[in-house]
């Protein structure tokens, strides 16, 4: 019996047109993961300026759970967001983990910074005990404190370690699949 690095696995090939597939581009990989279901959260952190706390909130799809010892999570965030900034100098953010109703408080945090600058007072959200990062009223959140981040083309990946959590066990979750919002149980 071959050892699994020298095994081999044949599938085979229909006959069907694109089959051999195309070439790997930015913008084929987003049409290829439209039809890959994601969870949906809103990520925050925070800036102090001169005495003053300030808030930010974003809609985020990115969320891994990337080890249980030490417990880490990982966000993937573009390299020009303001949001990426403030994390960066803060050093701490959470995670809420929005339940099946939430698609329109997803689809509000999901726009340009200045259009978040005043929703972000506006959403029911407590400062974390842990981070101070607000945690939003979702169905369950983390708090983290930024362990590591890593240049990734476009993105960087941030690594948290959970500092801080809470399950509230809702019925349905909110998923993001085919360009859609979707309530799955």
């Amino acid at each position: 019996m071959p050892r699994p690095s020298e095994a081999r696995l044949t599938l085979p090939r229909p006959d069907v047109p694109g089959w051999a597939g195309s070439p790997g581009t930015g913008a084929g990989l987003r049409d290829v993961m439209r039809g890959f279901a994601t969870g949906v959260c809103l990520a925050t952190t925070y800036r102090d300026r001169q005495g003053d706390r300030q808030h930010d909130v974003l809609t985020v799809n990115s969320l891994t759970s990337l080890s249980l010892d030490p417990p880490l999570v990982a966000v993937s965030l573009r390299r020009d967001s303001a949001f990426l900034e403030d994390l960066k100098d803060s050093g701490a953010w959470a995670v809420s983990i929005l339940a099946g109703g939430d698609s329109d408080v997803a689809r509000s945090c999901a726009r340009g910074r200045a259009a978040r600058r005043d929703l972000v007072h506006e959403l029911p959200a407590s400062p974390g005990s842990a981070t101070g990062a607000l945690v939003m009223h979702g169905s369950s959140w983390l708090e983290c404190v930024t362990w590591a981040s890593f240049d990734v083309g476009d993105h960087v990946l941030v690594v948290g370690e959970v500092v801080a959590l809470n399950e509230r066990g809702e019925d349905q979750a909110l998923v993001f699949l085919h360009s859609r919002f979707h309530a799955v149980e």
